[in-house]
């Protein structure tokens, strides 16, 4: 990705926002991001196109799976030294409430960072953030760090 690759040789962290903006399901779903310092916070802004269930209303289950995958692959970019996306080997998503219509909140949590592969854990929440609506646990691809420009031989 070109926002990655920028900020990793200019030295700087990564934009967030136009990371997202670059993600263009994430565009489509609403998702930004809110950062206080190195503490990451995804917001799912509420869109009558989101509803899956339009009887009690809720959240389609599939927009919230993607909400947690996109939020781990954000943790995971912010965190990371390459210049790509981390891809998902696998992710496992607990649906423990009814997604209301209100904007939904999500933080990620690195459990493991090795050199190939991350494990993420993600909680998504809306009005109380003791009480999730869904979790998920990742297994994450990362991209090697760029070369340095050194041969072996």
């Amino acid at each position: 990705m070109e926002a990655l690759r920028t900020a990793r040789e200019a030295g700087d962290q990564v934009d967030l926002a136009a990371l997202i903006d670059a993600i263009p399901y994430a565009k489509f779903l609403g998702i930004t991001v809110d950062q206080k310092g190195t503490e990451i916070t995804t917001v799912l802004k509420f869109n009558q196109q989101l509803i899956g269930n339009p009887v009690l209303p809720a959240l389609h289950g599939g927009v919230i799976g993607a909400f947690l995958e996109t939020t781990a692959i954000i943790q995971l970019a912010y965190d990371a030294k390459g210049d790509a996306l981390p891809k998902p080997v696998d992710i496992t998503i607990d649906y423990l409430r009814s997604g209301k219509p209100v904007d939904t909140y999500a933080r990620a949590r690195v459990t493991k960072h090795g050199r190939r592969v991350a494990n993420v854990q993600v909680e998504a929440w809306q009005d109380d953030r003791t009480k999730p609506i869904a979790a998920a646990h990742g297994h994450f691809l990362l991209a090697p760090p760029p070369e340095t420009g050194q041969s072996e031989g």
